[in-house]
């Protein structure tokens, strides 16, 4: 059965709060999403969770992970796929900035959209495939049902991470008298769009 929750609680909570692609696409969603948009991202980033998890208890995750053919597609696919949010983020701080909600602008993918971006995101994170490869199983006695205990410990993992986006994109939208300014929130959407080329290039690049 797991042990030590509260740490495990501690140790996720740590993770999700360093600065990384995820944070940033959820700013991305906040401002230009909708909140439609946002929900199936949230969705879509703790069910990589989950899957990251349920790998890692049947083994798979390590296999994906010493196979440098299947991971660098994973990984490669997921930095395109951050390096257009980065793009698009870019192309609409510099063409338009509307003072609308997000809903009202019209933009977004809607819930399907984003939870497929949340998914990828998270799928091609090298730190998750890590973490679940070698501090989750760290958490779990050999007594037990190891399995469903590890699936448990990913259950938690997506929870305690949601949380964590929940407060922060509930920041940014109670701010948004403050980012909805033209100036303030073109500087806004400038920093989050370099953030996720950055970002994305680096994951494609293996770095």
């Amino acid at each position: 059965m797991p042990t030590h929750v509260p740490v495990f609680v501690v140790t996720t909570l740590l993770l999700a709060m360093l600065p990384g692609a995820s944070q940033a696409l959820m700013i991305r969603q906040v401002l230009e999403g909708g909140q439609s948009t946002l929900r199936g991202t949230l969705a879509g980033n703790a069910s990589g969770f989950l899957l990251w998890s349920t790998a890692a208890a049947a083994g798979l995750s390590a296999v994906l992970l010493a196979s440098p053919t299947a991971y660098a597609v994973l990984r490669i696919a997921g930095g395109i796929v951050l390096m257009i949010l980065g793009v698009k983020t870019l192309r609409t701080a510099l063409t338009t900035v509307s003072t609308r909600p997000p809903d009202e602008a019209g933009r977004g993918t809607g819930f399907a959209g984003g939870y497929l971006t949340g998914l990828i995101t998270n799928l091609s994170n090298p730190k998750a495939g890590v973490f679940a490869i070698s501090v989750l199983p760290q958490f779990v006695t050999a007594e037990g049902p190891v399995f469903l205990s590890t699936v448990a410990l990913g259950g938690l993992w997506a929870l305690v991470s949601a949380s964590w986006y929940l407060l922060l994109t509930w920041a940014v939208s109670r701010g948004r008298a403050l980012v909805s300014q033209p100036a303030v929130l073109r500087g806004l959407s400038v920093t989050t769009g370099v953030v996720l080329l950055g970002l994305g290039a680096a994951v494609a690049a293996g770095s």
